[in-house]
């Protein structure tokens, strides 16, 4: 492999039922009649337009010292790409506190949360590992970083 490559890392532990549970439920929203249940909503944050339901957990993890590149709450149902995302997800730069998030993240979502390292760029994927979930994703994505925020002390500099 040369060294420029990229190197995904499975970091988290589902067993082999879950990932056929995931399978069978991608296949069932592959069939399945898409209908617009709320429009997507998003929001200027740090000079990038993200979905309004990751806002406070970005902020919260940018208080936290964990810089985020990408996020897709992908809460609309729209088979398309503009308004729909098949998995929420978050991308983190890796450092000391996005590494210390992720192990928390992982403790707290336990089989709910897919992460991968991309070792050639630093980056951390987290995403709902369920289909269906992201709405269920944002809000455990919003926990995770309140309790990791409150569990270190932190006290956010206005």
């Amino acid at each position: 492999m040369d060294s420029h490559e990229e190197q995904e890392v499975l970091l988290s532990q589902q067993p082999a039922h879950l990932w056929r549970r995931r399978k069978l439920e991608l296949m069932q929203w592959t069939e399945r009649e898409k209908r617009t249940v709320t429009a997507k909503r998003t929001e200027i944050w740090n000079n990038v337009e993200v979905d309004a339901e990751l806002v406070d957990a970005l902020t919260l993890l940018h208080r936290a010292g964990v810089r985020t590149e990408f996020s897709c709450a992908g809460v609309s149902p729209l088979d398309e790409p503009v308004d729909h995302s098949l998995y929420a997800y978050v991308t983190l730069v890796q450092n000391e506190a996005a590494d210390q998030f992720v192990t928390y993240a992982l403790s707290q979502m336990r089989n709910r949360l897919l992460v991968t390292l991309e070792t050639g760029t630093g980056r951390y994927d987290l995403s709902s590992f369920f289909i269906g979930h992201n709405r269920s994703f944002c809000w455990w994505m919003q926990f995770c970083a309140t309790h990791f925020r409150d569990r270190n002390d932190y006290t956010a500099a206005t």
